[in-house]
């Protein structure tokens, strides 16, 4: 777990995400890597990778999240795989609109352990902010991106919606954001991003995730 002490309560959980500010997605990264990071800045390590087709190749993918997390007291969550959390040291989960119910994701993860949720219009992230099984759900996609295929953008609008909607749990805009245009969701309202090709797409992973993390504040 990458809490020491074994783990998040249920009650634990608000206030850790509460402090999260950058989050990244990745695909499997060695640890050096990931360190690199988590030493730039980053909150909250996502592994998410379609390349690995078995569950052997995705617990072996995750010992380098588990490890870093376990090392910097950061959660270390998978995507999608809720069936697997345990058994590769996870924190927790994220599900998208399309996977299994949150119900389900929560009754195979248990109590103890975070749960995220895609939400891409208001109606969802009013339904994710009002169930009391999800912990975190993000916005967007606020741009196209090619780490989605086919997912319109939800548009600046709706990190508008949900700085306004007094939503009483963690959310992270999402969706192509970069250096470049972090401010404008900033502006929006967001105080919290998930980033992908930021980070992975760098020369240097920890430069990329302090500039991000100083533009955060």
């Amino acid at each position: 777990m990458g809490w020491p002490g074994g783990g998040p309560s249920r009650t634990t959980v608000p206030g850790v995400l509460e402090n999260a500010r950058l989050y990244l997605v990745t695909t499997a990264k060695p640890t050096a890597w990931l360190d690199a990071a988590v030493q730039g800045g980053v909150d909250v390590i996502q592994l998410r990778d379609r390349s690995l087709t078995t569950d052997a190749k995705i617990a072996a993918a995750a010992e380098a999240f588990a490890a870093v997390a376990q090392a910097h007291g950061i959660p270390f969550i998978l995507n999608d795989r809720a069936d697997l959390v345990e058994a590769v040291g996870a924190d927790g989960v994220h599900v998208g609109q399309d996977d299994m119910p949150a119900a389900e994701a929560r009754a195979l993860i248990g109590e103890h352990r975070i749960l995220g949720l895609s939400t891409h219009a208001p109606d969802q992230g009013a339904a994710a902010a009002a169930d009391p099984l999800v912990d975190y759900l993000s916005i967007g996609p606020v741009h196209e991106t090619p780490t989605k295929p086919g997912r319109p953008a939800a548009g600046i609008g709706y990190v508008e919606w949900a700085a306004g909607a007094g939503i009483g749990k963690p959310w992270f805009a999402i969706g192509g954001l970069d250096i470049a245009n972090v401010g404008e969701v900033l502006a929006a309202g967001a105080t919290r991003v998930v980033v992908v090709r930021a980070i992975t797409a760098a020369g240097d992973p920890e430069l990329a995730a302090r500039e991000l993390r100083e533009a955060l504040g």
